[in-house]
């Protein structure tokens, strides 16, 4: 834990983000504010103590927490479902729900048994979460309309603590070997972190072992913390991923109000998946990108990728960060948009004014026109900012950008000095208001950028206030020698990331490629009971709202068939028309997404998980039968 929360918070100086406290729930503090909160609920008779069945992996010889467990989700039937939850379909789980079940510690199916745990009864706070919901239509339509499936499928207890020998211990008699659900005590982390951000300015008690604070609960009631967390002016917003809603939205909020003294969040902007190259990001598959790797690979590119993050930002629904897409936004718009006119602008004040603002003469309309636009912009931005509508704030930001670079090349100032040196000094005047305009907008999406051009520029102190003003730098101000904001990215340096990852996939396919064990005997009546024949593709189509499944029509060479195929991912329905196949064409029909399919087409897996058809390797007649 050490290791690693030292790693990512100096992975987030590097990237301009600062915390007021980069709090983790293992400090004293965090163990003493879970164990008094879930106290609190257990004297006030708020929980219910039921005996229920718990996995446990009798080769570790241990209970597995909900996230130690993964199976196949009954609701969508993705393989690799948590025990808490299903990241594909979103679904909400009790480890208990998963079909095949497997201990991540030993990979072998785990056992039930008998335990005792307290359950928080969600059921019996619907209403009051329901009335809380439906204040904020405003939330995301993604996070507002989970909450509703939620409480439309009615909410059920929910066990708070667990048998494990690591986290919060339950703090009442007769909880030996428990600790507190993880999602009971995480989000309490919030309050304790709070409870630390004061206490950081009043305790000198210090753990130079654990890094931090001793707690000194007489002076923690003392700091203030309570301001935060139990006056209605405050207003609380989560930050969060579409995995962790129902915890912020639904348990959390429930906990809150059974407590009776907390505010509840008034917005929880969560944003859905990001992925990689297509696919899921993974630090123990090693498919992600590492922020100290980026930054040797590409020095003081921090806004590079803070801008990508931000352009793609899975807001509602989810995205893919790619390379290729990385260099086009860095060389297209960084580059060619926000770079070039800041780099024009203040090239072209040094050649003709010797880098100091002109003095602004008459204005046009035209000129008058882009001050307008230019006046507009910061309420916009401020506006998408305030709803959490990052993307749209940043696109409004490179929109100033574009006004800079249509203003001067409408102008063409290099032709106007020839005969107009008094017009050039407006014209450029005006420009580089907007560049100083610029400066202060991209502030808190590009710091890094920003402080160049504030050097550039030759100005600080610039406020968010005063962005729209086209005075921010004055008649005879001199600015400092120009320099390039962002470089372009060339294939080579793309390639190399993709390479790095196209690595690790191999490296992870070659780790598990282990053989599926032998299945039990069969006897021969029972194999010669399949009917597998040679059957050609005739039609092939993608099946409406799903990314695997194809439609197939086949010639069985005795009938016209359709047969539903998991193999979109793989095959083109292009491009295997005309393909002949083995079918299993005896196997009892069933309804797969509204569609009866009458066979299976057989397929060969790879360790990669690719599929490739099972097929002669010579024209055979359609009904030929496969012995």
């Amino acid at each position: 834990v050490d290791k690693y929360h030292k790693i990512i918070g100096d992975s987030f100086r590097d990237f301009g983000i600062s915390f007021d406290i980069y709090h983790r729930t293992s400090s004293l503090t965090h163990h003493q504010t879970a164990e008094d909160f879930f106290e609190k609920l257990y004297k006030d008779g708020v929980f219910t103590e039921e005996i229920t069945e718990q996995y446990y992996d009798e080769k570790a010889q241990t209970f597995l927490a909900d996230r130690y467990i993964t199976g196949t989700c009954p609701k969508c039937g993705n393989e690799n479902a948590y025990g808490d939850q299903c990241e594909s379909c979103g679904s909400t789980l009790n480890a208990t729900d998963l079909i095949n079940p497997k201990s991540t510690l030993s990979g072998e199916p785990p056992v039930r048994k008998e335990t005792k745990n307290w359950f928080l009864p969600l059921d019996k706070y619907e209403d009051r979460l329901r009335t809380y919901i439906e204040s904020h239509k405003e939330w995301r339509p993604n996070v507002y309309g989970q909450c509703q499936s939620w409480l439309n499928a009615g909410l059920q207890p929910r066990a708070m603590t667990r048998d494990l020998d690591w986290g919060v211990k339950v703090p009442v008699k007769g909880a030996d070997g428990k600790v507190l659900y993880v999602w009971f005590d995480a989000p309490i982390g919030y309050i304790s972190a709070t409870k630390e951000l004061c206490n950081y300015a009043k305790l000198d008690v210090w753990n130079p072992k654990a890094e931090e604070y001793y707690i000194n609960q007489n002076e923690v009631d003392k700091c203030g913390w309570e301001e935060y967390w139990k006056d209605g002016e405050t207003k609380l917003v989560h930050f969060i991923g579409k995995d962790n809603i129902v915890f912020h939205c639904v348990i959390f909020p429930a906990m809150l109000m059974a407590h009776g003294d907390y505010i509840l969040a008034d917005n929880v902007p969560a944003n859905e998946f990001l992925n990689l190259e297509g696919q899921k990001i993974s630090t123990s598959k090693n498919w992600a990108v590492w922020l100290n790797e980026y930054l040797l690979e590409f020095p003081e590119k921090q806004d590079v990728l803070r801008y990508v993050l931000t352009a793609t930002a899975p807001e509602t629904k989810d995205n893919d960060f790619t390379w290729k897409d990385f260099q086009a936004r860095n060389n297209n718009e960084l580059v060619a948009i926000l770079g070039n006119f800041v780099n024009r602008v203040t090239v072209l004040t040094h050649k003709y004014f010797d880098g100091k603002v002109p003095t602004c003469m008459e204005l046009t309309e035209q000129d008058q026109a882009v001050i307008e636009e230019l006046k507009a912009y910061p309420a916009k931005i401020s506006a998408s900012i305030e709803q959490y509508r990052f993307r749209e704030a940043l696109g409004e930001v490179m929109n100033v950008a574009r006004l800079g670079n249509k203003y001067l090349a409408e102008t063409e100032p290099w032709k106007v000095i020839k005969t107009d040196e008094d017009r050039v000094r407006t014209i450029l005047y005006i420009s580089l208001q907007i560049a100083a305009n610029l400066e202060i907008l991209i502030e808190p999406f590009l710091p890094f950028t920003a402080d160049r051009m504030m050097k550039m520029l030759n100005y600080g102190g610039h406020q968010w206030a005063n962005a729209g003003s086209i005075e921010l730098l004055k008649r005879g101000h001199q600015l400092n020698e120009p320099t390039l904001l962002f470089a372009k990215i060339e294939d080579s340096e793309v390639q190399a990331q993709i390479d790095k990852l196209n690595n690790s996939k191999e490296a992870n396919a070659q780790a598990n490629a282990t053989l599926a064990p032998a299945k039990p005997n069969v006897s021969f009546e029972d194999f010669g009971a399949m009917d597998i024949r040679i059957a050609t593709i005739t039609a092939a189509e993608k099946v409406e709202k799903t990314k695997k499944l194809l439609k197939l029509t086949v010639n069985t060479g005795l009938d016209e068939r359709t047969v539903v195929s998991g193999i979109a991912e793989f095959y083109k329905p292009e491009d295997i028309i005309g393909k002949q196949v083995s079918l299993l064409a005896n196997l009892a029909p069933r309804e797969i997404k509204g569609i009866v399919s009458q066979g299976m087409i057989l397929m060969a897996e790879d360790a990669q998980g690719k599929l490739t058809f099972v097929a002669p390797t010579a024209t055979f007649d359609n009904g030929s039968v496969v012995r």
